[in-house]
């Protein structure tokens, strides 16, 4: 019986031995609790820490930055413009015994971030113009056709406070809530702003309407410019048919007269000959061999017929 007991008691003995030490790593940090109170104060200090087994429980935090993002939320802007905006936010635990006391774990402070953040959101967002929203500064742009037509005035507001600047202000007043929690706040991002989905449906008609009138614009100039070119093709080739035409007339007519010369001084060389082959050319063309002719005692067609030995 005793060898059991002995064995009994060097188990319960390791086992408290064990249970009387926790390690922390560089990443952590800790709070002891006594029957659900804290006791002691906030443990950073990587290593071998001691602790009383069974009664006291150790409760671990990060000690690294962690991330926050928001659900959008459907906010209405100063100008009464309804948009959706998500939030983006970088915090950590630097007290983690009144983190502990206020929000116990991560999951509660993601929970408190969110109603801190999204409230402090909301009311940045309804004290300002969208524009104030969207742009950070004044600096010019280039204001397109395009942007003329959807809204050229409203982008080319005059920006008083700016993007950045709202959302530093967000960040301050958030940042005093959550030092209550234990909570620092460092970094806070409007991560996305977009107009609700009827106001956004509005929008991309307003621009697929415009992009519409550009483009029947467009083709109508390019129709117009389409029959420019072809009344001046039109007009090149009539020009150039005139030239043509003009330059042929020009050279037959110079044919016609050297022709004509040629004719003439043949004929002046031997004018009977010349009328004879006139008369055989007249014959020939309108004579075959069915054809039957009457001619007159003194035709000149029939004196050289005659001459010819033809009876």
């Amino acid at each position: 019986m005793k060898p059991i007991l002995y064995v009994a008691g060097g188990l319960v003995a390791v086992l408290l031995f064990f249970s009387s030490f926790y390690t922390l790593s560089e990443t952590e940090q800790s709070i002891m609790t006594q029957f659900g109170e804290p006791v002691g104060g906030a443990v950073s200090v990587p290593g071998l820490h001691f602790k009383v087994p069974f009664i006291q429980d150790v409760h671990r935090f990060e000690k690294r930055w962690l991330e926050y993002e928001g659900d959008p939320n459907q906010i209405p802007t100063k100008d009464k413009k309804y948009i959706w905006v998500e939030t983006y936010a970088r915090w950590r635990i630097v007290d983690p015994l009144k983190f502990y006391q206020n929000v116990h774990d991560e999951r509660g402070a993601q929970s408190r971030l969110d109603d801190i953040i999204d409230g402090q959101t909301r009311n940045a967002v309804a004290s300002f113009d969208l524009i104030e929203l969207v742009r950070s500064t004044n600096r010019a742009f280039q204001v397109t056709e395009e942007l003329q037509g959807i809204g050229a005035a409203e982008a080319m507001a005059k920006v008083l406070t700016g993007r950045e600047a709202i959302t530093r202000q967000v960040l301050e007043k958030a940042a005093k809530v959550t030092s209550q929690y234990g909570i620092e706040l460092e970094d806070l991002r409007l991560l996305r702003v977009n107009y609700v989905e009827d106001v956004q449906r509005k929008v991309f008609e307003r621009m697929i309407s415009e992009r519409k009138r550009i483009a029947e614009r467009s083709r109508s100039e390019g129709q117009g410019k389409a029959a420019e070119i072809r009344g001046q093709k039109e007009r090149d080739v009539l020009a150039a048919s005139s030239a043509g035409y003009r330059s042929a007339q020009e050279i037959k007519g110079a044919a016609d007269a050297k022709a004509t010369a040629i004719y003439a001084r043949a004929y002046g060389k031997d004018p009977e000959l010349y009328q004879f082959l006139k008369s055989l050319e007249t014959l020939q063309a309108g004579v075959d061999e069915k054809t039957w002719a009457i001619l007159s005692t003194d035709s000149e067609l029939l004196r050289y017929l005659r001459q010819s030995g033809g009876k």
